[in-house]
């Protein structure tokens, strides 16, 4: 079962990520008035989508903590490293981010870390 929280702690972390950064460019750029600046701010935090995210942060820790209950903490953190796995793929598919080689190479050694990190 504790694999089960690692995981669903991941999934809503990405979600929330996702979700944030997706309402957030539909917006545009922070403003350089500070008025503005808290309009813009106050404007996101009534979009429904970020609200979830926000939302889905705070499961994710819920999940987050229930792992505590089953694994050390050094053993469960590298496993939140493929929360930038999922980022970067989704982000691709979904937002349509770049990938570039520089970030092929970091998600290799990402995974090589978390494999050692876990077998060793």
């Amino acid at each position: 079962m504790g694999y089960i929280y690692i995981f669903l702690t991941i999934i809503f972390t990405v979600y929330g990520q996702l979700i944030l950064k997706w309402r957030i460019a539909k917006q545009g750029n922070l403003p350089e008035l500070l008025s503005e600046k808290l309009s813009f701010i106050a404007h996101l935090f009534l979009d429904p989508f970020i609200i979830t995210g926000f939302g889905s942060a705070f499961i994710a820790s819920l999940f987050w903590m229930a792992a505590m209950t089953k694994f050390e903490i050094s053993f469960a953190y590298p496993f939140m490293s493929l929360s930038f796995v999922l980022v970067l793929l989704l982000s691709t598919l979904l937002l349509g981010e770049m990938v570039t080689p520089g970030k092929i190479i970091g998600l290799i050694i990402i995974i090589a870390g978390i494999i050692v990190t876990v077998k060793f």
